[in-house]
């Protein structure tokens, strides 16, 4: 046991977790042969697990190791000036902790939203099979560099942008997280709430809630607590990219 968690041991049998999770396909494993993946499983150490509101690691802490989610949902918090920020919320196949690599030290603090597993990568070890494993290498090189693309995008969406736009933008790209990990992109439980994703949006606890409420009057969504299905997709894609410029005052 530690003090970010529980270990779940039997979660990598015999060195062939990573063979058989489910995630494969979405993890850094992805394109290594079936010996190059037990390579990679033999260095990572058993699940780690969060239950709600448990923190992984603080802003500042010292950078160890980079974390990929198995399952279950966590969010990622930065203190600027005194400020506590929403900056990213990391789905199951998420690797979290590549921000850090260049500061060796965690620059968020990283909890759990509900119940959570996750992959621990002890770093200086993960390098040591990278050496052998180029193709490794060039698989969380790929992963960073679309993160930055995404995290790029997704401030672009938000600058300048209505609540009704910043709420489509970012039902939009929840749906397509789920989707990617096989599960359904209009039916999904997003155990965040309301203030947090103001917090990540920059905007109000009370401009989410009427963004939502109008969203559901129009039928464009239902939500049931953490349980929200999209209704129309399509008129959420044309208010994510087409309107949402604030009117700029004369």
């Amino acid at each position: 046991m530690t003090s970010r968690g529980k270990y779940v041991y039997g979660g990598l049998e015999s060195g062939t977790g990573c063979l058989s999770c489910y995630l494969n396909a979405l993890c850094i494993a992805e394109e290594l042969l079936p010996e190059e993946t037990l390579l990679l499983s033999e260095m990572v150490v058993p699940p780690i697990r969060l239950e709600k509101r448990q923190v992984l690691y603080r802003q500042e802490a010292p950078f160890t190791s980079l974390y990929v989610v198995r399952t279950g949902c966590l969010k990622q918090e930065t203190v600027v000036e005194s400020e506590q920020l929403l900056t990213a919320i990391w789905l199951p196949g998420s690797i979290i902790g590549c921000d850090a690599i260049g500061l060796e030290r965690y620059p968020s603090t990283v909890s759990a939203l509900d119940t959570a597993t996750l992959c621990e990568l002890p770093f200086e070890r993960l390098e040591a099979v990278m050496q052998r494993l180029p193709k490794l290498r060039r698989r969380l090189q790929r992963t960073i560099s679309r993160s930055m693309q995404q995290e790029r995008m997704s401030l672009h969406r938000l600058l300048s942008r209505t609540a009704e736009a910043r709420m489509a933008s970012f039902l939009l790209a929840v749906s397509d997280c789920f989707h990617r990990r096989g599960y359904s992109p209009t039916h999904f439980r997003l155990p965040v709430s309301r203030n947090d994703i103001g917090s990540y949006l920059g905007l109000t606890q009370e401009t989410v809630g009427r963004t939502l409420a109008t969203y559901q009057a129009q039928r464009l969504l239902r939500v049931t607590g953490r349980d929200y299905q999209l209704l129309d997709l399509a008129r959420l894609e044309r208010l994510a990219s087409s309107t949402g410029r604030r009117q700029k005052r004369p």
